[in-house]
């Protein structure tokens, strides 16, 4: 992998930004959860500013959503601590490394996923203009190291099957993001029957209305000189946040050998995979 320094470190094998300090991935453990905490959990580029969204607006204002729990360093535990609202906590951590405390008291956690090829493809763009990631040159190049597992957060697999072996030991609620794209509504009413929160069609449909990623883009567009936090662990710059936010843009950038490649690892690795069958790459 090329490390440009000072932009990225290895901790438990996974390379993450200097955004995520060792000493504060180190303290994680130290963590200490309520009961009503919601985690919010996803591979980087997947729909976590979207969901996180839709989430404020079911919640309305009885909720603070946090930045990501390894962004910053020791201190995010003490800010953590200081919230006094329920708390919406986003991480792109793997299953192994969500604190302690989360698992033994058992939080509700929301995971969306998203087909790896177009995460890939954002992600691949994410590195071309943040700052705060390493240079890269080419999309062959990136694409080598997304199969190993050698950019941020580490290997998209290795995610998704940690959670896999462990789905049924903490309330998860698995979402999909070419399923929201598809109907909105009803992934809304599936995440508000999860979080017992009683709402009615007319204000899924203004939920819809208002998470559409048109809209969202216009209102980070508005708000990306805003140095307030967001739910991104690796940039304060919500202008990078939205793209395209399409299904399928993969095939202007994989050739056929690299979708051949790709397919054979993924087979390989996902084969046995109960939350890898619901993928779509087409909407």
């Amino acid at each position: 992998m090329s490390v440009q320094t000072g932009l990225v470190h290895i901790f438990n094998g996974i390379p993450f930004t200097t955004r995520s300090s060792t000493d504060l991935l180190t303290s994680l453990n130290d963590f200490q959860a309520r009961e009503d905490d919601l985690l919010l959990v996803s591979y980087p580029k997947s729909g976590t500013h979207w969901l996180a969204e839709i989430l404020k607006l079911l919640f309305s204002s009885k909720v603070c959503l946090t930045s990501p729990i390894e962004f910053g360093d020791v201190s995010k535990l003490d800010e953590l601590k200081n919230i006094t609202s329920k708390r919406i906590i986003p991480t792109h951590l793997s299953y192994g490394m969500v604190p302690t405390d989360l698992k033994v008291k058992k939080c509700k956690t929301i995971y969306i996923i998203r087909n790896p090829k177009d995460t890939a493809v954002s992600l691949f763009y994410y590195y071309r203009d943040n700052p705060n990631l390493p240079t890269i040159e080419t999309w062959s190049a990136y694409l080598e190291m997304f199969l190993k597992g050698d950019v941020v957060c580490g290997s998209w697999f290795d995610h998704i099957l940690g959670w896999e072996e462990h789905k049924n030991e903490t309330p998860t609620l698995f979402l999909y993001y070419e399923a929201m794209q598809k109907d909105l509504h009803k992934s809304i009413r599936k995440i508000s029957t999860f979080l017992g929160i009683n709402v009615n069609d007319d204000e899924i449909s203004e939920i819809c209305k208002r998470t559409s990623f048109s809209e969202m883009k216009i209102k980070v567009e508005k708000e990306k000189s805003d140095p307030g936090p967001t739910v991104c662990a690796l940039t304060s710059n919500k202008k990078l946040i939205f793209r395209k936010g399409t299904v399928g843009d993969w095939k202007n950038y994989f050739t056929t050998k690299q979708n051949r490649i790709f397919d054979e690892l993924y087979d390989a690795k996902m084969n046995s995979c109960f939350l890898a069958n619901p993928i779509q790459y087409e909407t």
